[in-house]
Parts: C-alpha cells; sequence; structure tokens
C-alpha cells in the first residue's frame, strides 16, 4: 500500500518541493504506520509541481501523460529532474524524470499554453445527490471491514471524499452503498464527491497539484466494480501502469468536485478507465484516464 499525507497542512509542504538548483527538485516523503509504497498521486502531483516552476506564470498546464516505472521506496526522497523540451510562442512542452537510487521511477510530460478564448461547449454534469447526501466513504469502508475504515481515516484523512454510488452487481459479495447506478451499456462505472479536507491557499498551481493528487485515487478501482473485487484485497495484484489528466478550467481542489468515473474494458490483466471530474456548480474542470494492473495471483 501506499505512504500519504494525513492532513492538508502536510499535504501542501509534501507537494512544495524543494529546489536544489535550476530545474532539480527533491520532493519529501510523508510519514507514515501502515502504509509500504510511494502513492502514485504524490509522484504525479509533486512532477507537474515541478514542470509548472519552469514555466511563466501566464503558461497555465491544459495536460499531463505520464508511466509509472517502479514503485516508489518510501525511505528516501524524490528527485525531479525537468527537462524543458520546447517553449513555443503559445504552448511549453516540460519532461519530468523522477528518480530514487539512481533509476527512473516515474515519468511525465506536461505540455502548458498561454490562455486564449475559443469555442466552448461541455458535457452536463450527472444528476446525483449533494455531497451532504452522500456517505463519507470511511463509512462506507466500514460496512465492509472496520480494518478498511480505519485504515482510511488515518492515513487519508487529508481527503474528503463521499461515495455516491456504483454499478455493482446485486450479487456481487461487495454490497452496493449509495445510488446504484443502472449497469447497462456501462457495467463499470462509480461516482463519489472529493475535496481536501481544509481550506487551500489561493493558488491555482497548488490547486492544480491537489486535484492531480486526488485523481489516481480511486479510478483504478472502476474496472474491479462489475467482478465484486476491491483494491488491497487478497488475491489481486493492483497497480497504476500509466495516467493522464486534461485540465479543461480553473478549479478550487478545496471545493466539491464530482468524480465520475467507467471502465469500458478489462483485459490481459489490466483495467482501462476514464473519468469526468466537475465542479459543484457544474462546470467539467478536468478529464483523467488511467491503465493498471489487476492481476489475478
Amino acid at each position: 500500500m501506499p505512504r500519504v499525507p494525513t492532513s492538508v497542512p502536510e499535504l501542501v509542504d509534501i507537494l512544495d518541493i524543494e529546489r536544489l538548483e535550476l530545474d532539480l527538485y527533491r520532493g519529501a516523503q510523508p510519514p507514515t504506520s501502515t502504509l509500504q509504497r510511494v502513492f502514485g498521486g504524490q509522484v504525479a502531483a509533486q512532477a507537474l509541481m515541478a514542470a509548472c516552476r519552469s514555466v511563466e506564470p501566464e503558461r497555465q498546464v491544459h495536460s499531463l501523460h505520464s508511466y509509472f516505472l517502479r514503485a516508489g521506496d518510501t525511505a528516501v526522497p524524490i528527485v525531479y529532474d525537468v527537462e524543458r523540451i520546447r517553449d513555443g510562442s503559445s504552448f511549453s512542452t516540460r519532461r519530468i524524470a523522477a528518480r530514487q537510487h539512481g533509476r527512473v521511477i516515474f515519468y511525465l510530460t506536461a505540455s502548458f499554453q498561454v490562455r486564449e478564448q475559443g469555442f466552448e461547449h461541455q458535457d452536463e454534469i450527472p444528476d446525483v445527490p449533494t455531497a451532504a447526501g452522500c456517505p463519507d466513504l470511511a463509512v462506507v469502508l466500514g460496512r465492509l471491514s472496520s480494518r478498511a475504515a480505519d485504515s482510511w481515516r488515518q492515513e487519508w484523512s487529508a481527503l474528503d471524499v463521499h461515495y455516491v454510488g456504483d454499478s455493482r452487481p446485486g450479487g456481487s459479495r461487495v454490497p452496493s452503498v449509495g445510488a446504484a447506478i443502472e449497469p447497462r451499456g456501462r457495467p463499470a462505472r462509480q461516482r463519489l464527491w472529493f475535496r481536501a479536507n481544509g481550506e487551500l491557499p489561493d493558488d491555482p498551481v497548488l490547486n492544480t497539484c491537489v486535484l492531480t493528487y486526488a485523481s489516481d485515487l480511486t479510478l483504478l478501482s472502476t474496472s474491479l466494480v462489475p467482478h465484486g473485487v476491491l483494491i488491497g484485497q487478497p488475491g489481486l495484484q493492483a497497480a497504476s501502469l500509466d495516467h493522464a489528466v486534461w485540465f479543461h478550467r480553473p478549479v478550487r481542489a478545496d471545493r466539491w468536485l464530482l468524480y465520475d468515473q467507467v471502465s469500458p474494458t478489462a483485459t490481459g490483466g489490466r483495467g482501462f478507465a476514464q473519468a469526468r471530474i466537475f465542479a459543484e456548480d457544474g462546470e467539467l474542470v478536468a478529464s483523467v484516464a488511467q491503465e493498471g494492473l489487476i492481476r489475478k495471483r
């Protein structure tokens, strides 16, 4: 299991990476009592922060694409090496290598654009209960096991997450919670509300990095929804293989965000998932895609 910050101030500190020299940064690790490997969302968020510090403020990230190559060692910091690929009149591209023990554990490529006006349209936000009307994820996990609930409260309390519902079949050994989602045409779907569990500074880069951090939390588990299997369950080997985020509009990560996740397919020991992230007012702020290992042991 990964190790993660346990409060918003600690999460902000973790994302405030240390500058060693030009385009070279060091990311600290949070303490933990039970978790064993670096959380992929943390590596992605720290790498994105390093990339953002190499571009002018008027150039804002609009997409990132990344690969998880090796499990991160929780005992040592991560070094982020930024390569300035290109700076054009409108776009900039950065490639970031995350290293430990002299080996690359993660690659991220990010593209930045000077904000401009253009055509506008977006999907509508799904009709779902408000976050206040949905159970806290710790309560949901508590229905499965007290250990899962305690682990969530202890290790993931930097995030406030409420579970909307899923499309698990009625015969699954994992009970449906929240609102049941019709599985017809989309057998693997789950929705949740999330936000930072506390106030964040009014910093667009930090808010974007916190969204990136949270985007890796539950996406892969969507591909297991129809199969009644949970991440961390005995007999399952699970790991993120790649991760991509498209940032459509400015975001406040300390306000409620709806994570509408679907998995179009699972095959070959891999699950593929996509998601839309909506602000509470209905704005589509980001889209996410990920493929991950879901191997039966």
